[in-house]
């Protein structure tokens, strides 16, 4: 059976429906950044998702081709995943979809070298007949967080973001943004073939214990 992330990390992939704190490892990724409104047809976040799943799948299929990486194994693709944020604020003001910056990835199996990776990018390009040029090889070090498993529309993350607070608030943490730690999703979903209130997508944030000051 091909190596599946999904049923192997289960703890990163599957957590439950209340908030649990994660200690994420550093994995690599194919990452696409960019801004901009998700849903706007043939926009840069949708051609990110198509240069994003191109080189995925030739780093898959790459053992039917003369191209050999060391250590590889059958696996499947990973689920698409997103870091999100806005301009001047630490949280998401989901109606202003236009102000999204964002990085869209995909997990890499750790086999996966730099060099392969260049070798996907041309390779894609040439089969594809896509522009991959912003297509990146990211090396991503979460730390310690805060999940939960968001069931339902995205617009209605709101709800599940509150419950992760209000965990953190009295279990000591609280939330750790920064340039470098932002709000994460990993999309367990097809929006194409699934109702959007059964979605599942999997929320991520970067946490610190809280400092009390201490008075006399």
């Amino acid at each position: 059976m091909p190596f599946d992330f999904k049923k192997e990390y289960k703890e990163f992939y599957m957590p439950k429906n209340k908030p649990e704190i994660v200690t994420v490892p550093p994995a690599n990724y194919i990452a696409v950044r960019g801004t901009g409104d998700p849903n706007e047809p043939d926009g840069a976040y949708q051609q990110a998702i198509s240069v994003l799943y191109a080189i995925s799948y030739t780093l898959k299929m790459s053992y039917k081709t003369d191209h050999r990486i060391e250590g590889f194994f059958e696996y499947v693709v990973p689920p698409l995943e997103g870091f999100w944020w806005q301009e001047n604020t630490d949280s998401i003001d989901y109606a202003d979809k236009s102000a999204f910056h964002w990085v869209s990835v995909i997990r890499l199996p750790d086999f996966i070298t730099p060099d392969d990776f260049a070798w996907a990018v041309q390779t894609a390009e040439k089969k594809k007949k896509l522009d991959c040029s912003k297509a990146e090889f990211l090396t991503i070090d979460e730390g310690l967080c805060v999940q939960i498993m968001h069931h339902g529309a995205f617009d209605d993350e709101p709800a599940s973001v509150a419950l992760m607070d209000t965990f953190l608030a009295e279990n000591g943490y609280i939330n750790d943004f920064t340039a470098a730690r932002l709000h994460h999703e990993i999309y367990l979903s097809d929006a194409r073939k699934v109702a959007p209130e059964k979605w599942k997508t999997v929320i991520r944030h970067p946490i610190k214990k809280s400092v009390k000051e201490h008075t006399p």
